[in-house]
């Protein structure tokens, strides 16, 4: 099998990290569906993913790994991972405990942009389910 063809039809997990040092991880509730944020993996945090099963990303602004819920306790419990045909994209299937925003909605996705305008948002998410106050100082965010 060709290298392109592994990396698309195969059974080898190949992540494309020669295209990019970090690659997208969509977390999702395994159970309902909804969307609860985007992150960033490298190397090592999807190897940690996979090992322990704690939903692992890499920090583009800190420069650095982090475990999701370490400072919250708000962890994501990894069920399963999907990646796309080129593996260069991953799907976290998870049990989230808490909220997965830091501002403290239970998804990221709690806004949208209306289709007929560019320029504002409409807040569609609910209500917080913490107060992001109590739980980050100003360097963890």
């Amino acid at each position: 099998m060709s290298a392109p063809q592994e990396v698309e039809t195969g059974a080898r997990l190949m992540p494309a990290f020669h295209k990019s040092e970090v690659l997208p991880a969509v977390a999702q509730d395994a159970e309902t569906g909804e969307i609860l944020m985007l992150g960033y993996v490298n190397d090592e945090a999807l190897r940690l993913t996979l090992e322990t099963g704690k939903a692992t990303y890499f920090s583009r602004s800190r420069q650095k790994l982090w475990i999701k819920g370490e400072t919250s306790g708000h962890v994501q419990r990894v069920e399963e991972v999907l990646t796309d045909c080129d593996q260069d994209a991953f799907i976290f299937k998870v049990r989230q405990e808490g909220a997965a925003c830091h501002v403290g909605y239970r998804s990221c996705f709690y806004r949208r942009a209306p289709l007929n305008s560019s320029k504002t948002l409409e807040h569609v998410g609910g209500h917080k389910v913490f107060n992001p106050e109590d739980v980050y100082d100003s360097t963890e965010k």
